[in-house]
C-alpha cells in the first residue's frame, strides 16, 4: 500500500503560510512561536520521512539508516512543540507566567534529552542493512536500536495523550468562537489519531519480540495514521482563520447586496450611481455605496415629511409589524414620498431639513423594506386614512 507523505506536507505548508504573517508580526508571543514551531517541525518530519528522502539522506551521508535518528529527532521535537503549545495555551495568563516558564523548561529539557539519547543509542547500535520503510520492525530486537525505537515511541505517545486530552477539554469550554471550536475539533481528531500511529508501531514491534509478523502495521497503518493526523492538525489551524475570513467577506458582500434596492432608488435622485472601481475591495465597494446613499439622503432631507413618517409608523404597528420593521417601513414610505416630490419639483422644497440621523443609521433596514413593495403599499394606504376614520374602523 502506497502512502503519500506529500499531501500532509502541502496542507501543513499552507497552514504555516497562513499563520506566518501573525507569527512574524507578534514574534514575542510564545503561543504563536509554539504554533510556528509545531507547523515547521511537522513539515520537516514529512519531508524527511518520505522514502525517497530517507534514501537520499543515507546516500549523501554514507551512513546506513542515519535517516532514522534524524527523522525520530524531528518527530521528538514536534512532540515537544505540541506540549509547548498546550502549556502556553493553558497557562497563558500573566498570573501563571512563572508556572508557564517552569513547564516550558521541563518540556524542553526532557525532550532535548530524548533527542540526545536517540543519537547515542544509534551510535551504539549495529544497523548495517539499510531499511527504507520497515526499520522499526527489522531492528526491533537489535540491542540499542530496540531501546531507541521504544524511546521515541514512548515520547510520542505521552505527548499525543496529553495534547489530545487537553484539546478535547478545551472544546467544551464556554464562550468559544464557532470557527475556533471547529478548529479545536480538527486538532483533537488529529492528536487522537497520532495515538493510532504509536499503537500500530508498538504492536508491530512487540509482535517481532514474540516471534509474530505484524509488519503491515508498521509499513501501512502507522504511516497512514500519521498522514491523516497531520492533515487534521493542519486543517485545525486553517479553519479558524479561513472561516473567519470567508465569513467576513460574506457579511460585507451581503451588506453590499442588501443596499441595492435603496441604492437604485437614490440613483433616480442623484442622476448617477456610486463610483465603481474594478480593483476595489469588497469593503471599499460597500463604503462607496453607503456614502452614496447617505449623501443622496442628505440631499433629500428637505423633502422628508416627519408627520408622514409618524403616521406610517403608527399604521405599520396597526398592521401588526414589530417596532423595528415598522420603523423601517415608515422610513421607506417617507423616502419614496420625498423622491416623488423631488421629481415633481426639483427646485422646490422646504427651507429647513429635519434631523435625519436616525435614517442614516438604518439604511440597511430601509433597503430591506424596499424589497417588499406590497408591505409598503399597505402601510401607505393605511397612513393616508385620517386618524378619525382609522379609530372608527378599528
Amino acid at each position: 500500500m502506497y502512502v503519500s507523505f506529500w499531501l500532509p506536507t502541502a496542507v501543513l505548508t499552507a497552514a504555516l503560510a497562513i499563520k506566518l504573517p501573525s507569527i512574524l508580526k507578534l514574534w514575542r508571543d510564545p503561543l504563536l512561536r509554539a504554533v510556528g514551531g509545531l507547523l515547521l517541525f511537522a513539515c520537516a518530519v514529512f519531508v524527511f520521512a518520505a522514502p525517497s528522502t530517507i534514501a537520499w539522506t543515507n546516500r549523501v551521508t554514507g551512513v546506513p539508516n542515519i535517516a532514522a535518528p534524524w527523522v525520530y529527532s524531528l518527530l521528538t521535537a514536534l512532540c515537544a512543540s505540541w506540549l509547548l503549545l498546550v502549556v502556553h495555551w493553558r497557562n497563558g495568563r500573566t498570573e501563571r507566567h512563572a508556572q508557564t516558564r517552569r513547564a516550558t523548561r521541563w518540556v524542553v529539557a526532557v525532550y532535548a534529552a530524548v533527542v540526545a539519547a536517540l543519537w547515542i543509542l544509534f551510535a551504539l547500535a549495529d544497523v548495517p542493512v539499510e531499511q527504507i520503510r520497515d526499520l522499526d520492525t527489522y531492528y526491533a530486537s537489535t540491542p540499542f536500536m530496540r531501546e531507541l525505537i521504544l524511546l521515541y515511541l514512548t515520547a510520542h505517545t505521552v505527548a499525543s495523550l496529553v495534547t489530545s486530552r487537553l484539546v478535547w477539554n478545551w472544546i467544551r469550554t464556554d464562550g468559544l468562537d464557532a470557527w475556533l471550536r471547529w478548529g479545536l475539533r480538527f486538532l483533537g481528531i488529529g492528536f487522537a489519531t497520532n495515538l493510532l500511529f504509536s499503537a500500530a508501531k508498538l504492536t508491530a514491534v512487540a509482535a517481532r519480540w514474540t516471534g509474530h509478523d505484524l509488519d503491515w502495521l508498521n509499513t501501512n497503518v502507522a504511516p497512514s495514521a500519521a498522514c491523516i493526523a497531520a492533515t487534521f492538525v493542519a486543517v485545525g489551524f486553517i479553519v479558524p482563520h479561513a472561516g473567519q475570513y470567508l465569513q467576513e467577506r460574506w457579511l460585507v458582500r451581503h451588506r453590499h447586496r442588501g443596499l441595492a434596492p435603496l441604492a437604485r432608488l437614490m440613483r433616480t435622485v442623484a442622476g448617477g450611481r456610486e463610483p465603481l472601481g474594478l480593483r476595489a475591495t469588497p469593503e471599499m465597494r460597500l463604503i462607496r455605496r453607503e456614502t452614496f446613499i447617505r449623501d443622496t439622503l442628505l440631499q433629500l432631507a428637505r423633502r422628508l415629511d416627519e408627520d408622514l413618517r409618524t403616521r406610517s409608523y403608527d399604521a405599520a404597528l396597526a398592521l401588526g409589524f414589530p417596532p423595528g420593521r415598522a420603523q423601517a417601513l415608515a422610513s421607506a414610505v417617507t423616502i419614496l414620498d420625498a423622491v416623488e416630490a423631488e421629481r415633481r419639483s426639483p427646485d422646490g422644497g422646504g427651507t429647513s431639513a429635519p434631523d435625519t440621523t436616525y435614517l442614516l443609521q438604518e439604511i440597511q433596514a430601509v433597503s430591506q423594506a424596499l424589497r417588499k413593495p406590497e408591505e409598503i403599499k399597505a402601510v401607505r394606504a393605511r397612513a393616508a386614512v385620517p386618524a378619525e376614520s382609522m379609530s372608527t374602523h378599528d
